[in-house]
């Protein structure tokens, strides 16, 4: 197989010959403005599931884990890290030790996940940030649960998502902190100054900025503007068309720049699923015409329909950013954030893992000519 494109950040057009799954040549060739680009394949530090399997369910297991590997390989995403919502603790824990044991056992999962995120339970229970969780769940952090956690999960974990806001999570914040864990302020109804206190705690990343937040918010002093305004603070952002308006991705790409922003799906386990009304844990969620899905009967969403593909495309047309630099939030930004090693151009004699992809100009969504997971064709794994 020959693939030839432009390489994302140098630009230079080459052509990667891969033979038996392994790089042969790597050769530069002359410029084509018809030629796809290349690129690592994209990180999602928020999978929360994929075509019907859920991170979060109780029965999880390493086939399940498998499916999702292989399914979001297809769509560009080969790298994520598995999130574990609002549950029960001995499901949080069991699904810990799933998701580790399946990344021991079988080595394609365990290069694809590059941490698991932990979103709740120590999150608000106020309508509109906690979002889609189940609020029967929800509690006030504990150092020693989120250590049981850890121990399941053989050191896995590396990003919680709390509300700063509750009781003893300030002092949770520096903890978790110390242990290298990193601490994102998520499903938060939490003040100005708390949201300054939890920076100063350690607290390094926002979650899906601007959603699980309130309707309405005080219209200066409020979480969304002082999150933003942080320059301690990575923000990751939903820019799948539906969770954030066209002006709002452009504000946030200026106020935060491109260096601070991470592209993340947020993806749930009813992404794809038929339109209609779907259980998911105690609740109803309406899964839309168009793919996106919402708490039924209400404003809000519950995660998200879409993956990285589309969000890419989304942001470039909602905020003019070209290509190449809009690939860097999702490789180059989360990989800084988890402590990954930068994604380099593919060498002769390594394993192919590289995306090529378009962007038409009306497409909603990148256009993947080949998608090459350790020298696998992921394109037979499409969902």
């Amino acid at each position: 197989m020959r693939v030839e494109g432009i390489w994302y950040k140098s630009g230079s057009p080459i052509s990667i010959e891969v033979q038996g799954g392994k790089i042969v040549t790597r050769d530069p060739i002359p410029a084509n403005p018809n030629l796809p680009w290349l690129s690592p394949g994209f990180v999602d530090i928020q999978i929360n599931g994929y075509a019907g399997l859920d991170y979060s369910n109780p029965e999880l297991d390493g086939g399940h884990i498998a499916s999702i590997v292989g399914a979001l390989a297809a769509k560009g995403t080969f790298y994520h890290c598995p999130t574990i919502i609002t549950s029960p603790r001995t499901t949080i824990v069991n699904n810990c030790a799933t998701i580790a044991r399946a990344a021991s056992d079988d080595r394609r999962i365990g290069k694809a996940l590059c941490g698991i995120h932990i979103e709740g339970p120590f999150i608000s229970s106020e309508d509109g940030p906690r979002g889609a969780h189940d609020p029967q769940f929800i509690r006030a952090p504990d150092y020693d649960e989120f250590h049981a956690w850890q121990d399941a999960a053989r050191g896995m974990i590396k990003i919680v998502t709390l509300a700063p806001e509750l009781p003893g999570a300030l002092r949770f914040i520096e903890r978790i902190t110390q242990d290298g864990v990193v601490a994102s302020i998520g499903h938060s109804a939490a003040s100005p100054d708390i949201i300054q206190d939890a920076v100063k705690a350690g607290a390094r990343l926002s979650t899906h900025l601007g959603n699980g937040s309130h309707g309405m918010v005080p219209r200066l002093k409020n979480y969304l503007w002082e999150q933003l305004a942080s320059d301690e603070l990575s923000a990751s952002i939903i820019a799948d068309g539906f969770h954030l308006p066209d002006a709002v991705l452009k504000v946030m790409a200026r106020a935060k720049g491109l260096s601070r922003l991470i592209l993340i799906s947020d993806v749930a386990h009813l992404a794809g699923s038929p339109p209609g009304i779907q259980r998911w844990g105690s609740m109803q969620v309406e899964v839309h015409p168009d793919g996106h899905l919402g708490l039924a009967g209400t404003q809000f969403l519950a995660g998200a329909g879409h993956l990285l593909d589309r969000d890419l495309a989304q942001f470039v047309r909602a905020t003019g950013v070209p290509v190449p630099q809009a690939v860097s939030l999702c490789t180059d930004n989360p990989r800084k954030l988890l402590g990954l090693r930068a994604a380099d151009l593919p060498q002769p004699g390594e394993a192919a893992s590289f995306v090529a992809f378009s962007l038409p100009p009306s497409a909603p969504a990148i256009e993947i000519a080949h998608s090459l997971f350790e020298g696998e064709d992921m394109t037979t794994h499409a969902t």
